[in-house]
């Protein structure tokens, strides 16, 4: 239709023209001037186009990136970030058209100023909330403020636009009355140049042909925005429709007709016909969504079901919002989303998650079948092998002894792997209170436990001031415990062991460690001994259930301890890391997020 009518201009400025030249003798001046006018008129109107053309880019690049972060909240699921993650260069580049476009206007120079720093003030929210997304701390008051400060920054964003839209359509409005005050006072001396007239009149032609086929240009590549637009409701089975408020009418894209199921022009744009596939138990709600969107001339976000006419049901998202034409024609611009399949990978997270409760379940009906009915008869085992020692040891044989031996060591063995699954098994729980606790009461309670061994092997054992903090005691207890006891178990033979524990408050981004981790400040605890060491390749294998580097006849365990290490810093949301060279010693660095 608008390419009809820009052909239908460019005929009737030709008959115009013709029609000047026969006149010209008794309208040249005044033709001139007209065109003149006509001509800055259009570059004008083209001028507030295109303004208003970037700024509903910029709010839909926004609503996207807003739409695909909140989704990905939702399912964590990375694939809804490709909206956010390409949002920020397509709203650069509409900001470049907007700054040489409203160069003219003082007014808006000083509201794209505002707008940006809005919008950086978004990004940067979106990043905060992705930090706690990857942190796993979604239920906390900070991720609820922050997510919370992410819709006043969108508010404010789209007041900031719609004001710079209504200037733009202010000023346009002022400048058709200047072009028609100007025509009214057409000077007459300008009779005595109607042969310079006439050529003038002849560039002026060239000119409007000129931009016209500016015009043409900027409809062509509308026509490409529209044809991505219709792929883009294809693939995400979205669809658009508008409500003409003055004359209650409604237009259905193709694409909506296409999400209820339907080919497109199947059946009158009506809100009647829409209704008929609205699932029962959701019309009342889904009419009185449409009534309140009647009154307010806004439509909320609303959901709903449709049921198509094979059956299928389907989840639906709704979305409306006022635009006022420039003629003051209000119309309500909205979409449908067809999000059954997020609803379903809802539930499927949620049925595994009740797996996962389930198989939680087992996992603490196996701690109590360890903890009780395995223990129990380990312990009679023990108690026998300890009266056939004592009782009837002089009736075995040299190799009855060594047999008995072997056993008793099985035995012992048994009952250690045993309180160590115990032990990591508790490490899983998620209902342990955080206290704030001074660090060093807990690292000299750890040095009590271990007295006996420090005294037998002569160790020195230096440490930084430890901080307070807010952590899960008895499993920062033993957390040291393993730890220095892993010090002490693989220290040389022949070298008098030092084990020194440092402390200090570091940024990710000055440890090399912490490279790949949100930026954030963290609490780093090391400790570092001059034992065996292990080869560098090992580091992250250690950490691994039931993983061992020593022969269990060299160094007593159960491949355990490391692994409980892990799990408790991964419950206080923090990092473990571990450096080694053989024979000159280990260090493993633990950081707590401040």
């Amino acid at each position: 239709m608008i390419r009809q009518v820009f052909t239908q201009s460019a005929l009737f400025l030709r008959i115009v023209f013709l029609a000047s030249v026969f006149l010209i003798l008794v309208i040249g001046g005044f033709t001139y001037r007209h065109i003149s006018n006509l001509t800055n008129s259009t570059k004008q109107v083209v001028s507030t186009y295109k303004v208003n053309v970037e700024l509903e880019k910029v709010i839909s690049y926004l609503k996207d990136a807003e739409n695909g972060h909140r989704n990905y909240i939702l399912t964590k699921d990375t694939t809804h970030l490709e909206p956010y993650l390409t949002a920020r260069e397509k709203v650069n580049e509409s900001f470049a058209e907007l700054k040489e476009t409203a160069s003219d206007s003082k007014t808006q120079e000083e509201n794209l100023k505002t707008l940006s720093k809005y919008i950086d003030a978004l990004f940067n929210n979106f990043t905060q909330t992705n930090a706690f997304v990857e942190n796993k701390r979604t239920l906390t008051e900070e991720f609820k403020s922050n997510f919370f400060e992410e819709k006043i920054i969108m508010d404010s964003i789209r007041q900031i636009i719609n004001e710079m839209i209504a200037l733009e359509n202010n000023q346009l409005k002022e400048r058709q009355k200047q072009y028609q005050s100007n025509l009214q006072f057409t000077p007459l001396f300008l009779y005595l140049l109607l042969l310079f007239t006439l050529v003038l009149i002849i560039i002026s032609y060239n000119r409007i042909s000129n931009d016209f086929k500016n015009i043409k240009i900027f409809n062509n590549q509308l026509s490409i925005f529209k044809e991505a637009t219709i792929q883009l409701e294809t693939i995400g089975k979205h669809g658009n429709w508008v409500w003409h408020v003055d004359t209650n009418t409604f237009v259905f894209s193709d694409n909506l007709y296409r999400v209820l199921g339907e080919k497109p022009g199947a059946f009158k744009s009506t809100l009647e016909n829409f209704m008929e596939f609205v699932h029962p138990n959701d019309k009342k709600k889904f009419a009185a969504d449409i009534e309140k969107m009647m009154e307010v001339d806004d439509l909320p976000f609303t959901y709903f079901r449709i049921i198509k006419k094979d059956g299928t049901v389907r989840h639906i998202k709704a979305y409306g919002k006022l635009l006022v034409i420039g003629d003051g024609d209000k119309r309500i611009v909205g979409n449908i989303t067809d999000i059954s399949d997020e609803i379903e990978n809802y539930l499927q997270l949620e049925e595994r998650n009740l797996e996962l409760e389930k198989n939680n379940a087992e996992l603490s009906e196996f701690n109590y079948v360890a903890s009780h009915d395995l223990q129990e008869p380990l312990r009679k085992i023990q108690t026998f092998i300890s009266r056939l020692e004592e009782k009837e040891a002089k009736n075995f044989s040299s190799l009855g002894l060594q047999y008995l031996e072997r056993i008793n060591v099985s035995a012992a063995r048994m009952r250690l792997l045993i309180d160590d699954l115990l032990q990591f098994s508790r490490t899983n729980k998620p209902d342990k209170e955080f206290v704030l606790t001074n660090l060093n009461e807990l690292l000299e309670n750890v040095k009590q436990d271990v007295a006996e061994t420090i005294l037998e092997k002569e160790v020195t054992i230096t440490s930084d001031v430890l901080p307070s903090l807010s952590v899960i005691p008895f499993q920062v207890h033993q957390l040291f415990l393993n730890l220095l006891s892993n010090a002490l178990k693989y220290s040389k033979k022949d070298v008098d062991p030092v084990i020194k524990i440092t402390y200090s408050k570091i940024n990710s981004k000055d440890d090399e460690d912490l490279m790949n981790v949100p930026k954030n400040n963290y609490h780093k605890i090391t400790f570092s001994d001059n034992g065996i060491g292990f080869e560098q390749q090992y580091a992250n294998q250690i950490f691994e259930l039931f993983n061992r580097l020593h022969d269990k006849h060299d160094y007593s365990g159960t491949g355990v301890g490391l692994s409980i290490c892990k799990k408790i810093v991964d419950n206080h949301d923090g990092f473990i890391m571990a450096h080694g060279e053989p024979q000159v010693g280990a260090t493993f660095s633990i950081y707590f997020p401040e």
